[in-house]
């Protein structure tokens, strides 16, 4: 009955965080880039261009562009999209309609700094809400279709997907009487978006999952080694070595930790021995029970 428990809590924060993501997403288009006639990639960029074109709210059109990539990569190459997918969807969609019934400005008045803004916040937003597991579609989805038939990377087919978006605003401001200059001013600004989102995205999912090696050589290792049992729960595993200086005999402590826990241990290990000798390093990867699985 406890594990069933914990099992919905745990389901419950997921999507309650999910949602945070969405909500930083959903309002870096709706604040900055959709009032600047800004485009970034994605279903949301094809939206801010049927917009820019016909005044149609984007949530919807995001809504009907994801529905159609599901239908058609459901069909075609035979993908289950778990409820977290459609969630983030459903939920991205209503939010947009919602804040763009209200946000009819831009927070900032600079363009520059707006674009920036607005693709962090929005590269930010998809990466709380892929650190649990969800997806905005879009992009992503093209990609799976395309890897099936062609021998191109998903990365490579998101890049091309999104350069092919962000250009097409070009000729949607071009037709709406912009000159070339602006219209290029616009691309440019598109492609600092795409960019600022890929790298939010990437930098909020390494710092969520970097983790650290510790070793610690103390004479008090077997009480060092116990609170880090029992208090972080995490593993402990210690290493024969001999010093040679000493030329003694001892054990180091190591530990595998996430970056976020480096405060803890460290004041942990201080406690119960200051004079402690511990080395910090960053690993590049760490899978099994804890951290990350193997796919």
């Amino acid at each position: 009955m406890q594990t069933k428990k914990n099992k919905v809590a745990k389901t419950l924060r997921e999507y309650a965080i999910i949602t945070i993501g969405l909500i930083v997403y959903t309002l870096g288009w709706t604040a900055f880039l959709i009032p600047l006639k800004i485009t970034g990639g994605g279903a949301t960029g094809v939206g801010n261009l049927v917009y820019m074109l016909t005044g149609f709210p984007v949530g919807y059109t995001n809504l009907i562009f994801n529905a159609l990539l599901i239908a058609i990569a459901a069909k075609v190459v035979g993908i289950n999209f778990g409820m977290k997918t459609i969630y983030a969807v459903l939920v991205a969609s209503f939010l947009l309609v919602v804040e763009q019934a209200y946000i009819t400005e831009c927070i900032v008045t600079e363009r520059l700094l707006g674009t920036i803004i607005g693709g962090a916040l929005s590269g930010t937003g998809i990466g709380i809400a892929f650190s649990m597991g969800g997806s905005t579609g879009g992009t992503d989805i093209i990609a799976m279709i395309v890897t099936k038939y062609r021998n191109v990377s998903p990365g490579r087919a998101i890049l091309a997907a999104d350069a092919v978006i962000i250009s097409s605003a070009f000729f949607v401001l071009y037709s709406q009487g912009l000159s070339v200059p602006q219209c290029l001013e616009a691309l440019v600004y598109g492609y600092l978006v795409m960019f600022m989102t890929s790298y939010m995205v990437d930098l909020y999912l390494s710092g969520m999952r970097q983790s650290l090696q510790v070793m610690i050589l103390s004479n008090k290792r077997e009480e060092i080694a116990e609170k880090i049992t029992q208090e972080m729960h995490r593993g402990v595993t210690l290493l024969k070595g001999s010093g040679w200086y000493s030329k003694e005999d001892t054990e180091v402590i190591m530990v595998v930790i996430r970056k976020n826990e480096q405060g803890t241990l460290l004041h942990l290990v201080r406690d119960i021995d200051p004079n402690a000798f511990t080395s910090v390093a960053s690993v590049m990867g760490v899978y099994g029970n804890g951290f990350d699985r193997i796919k």
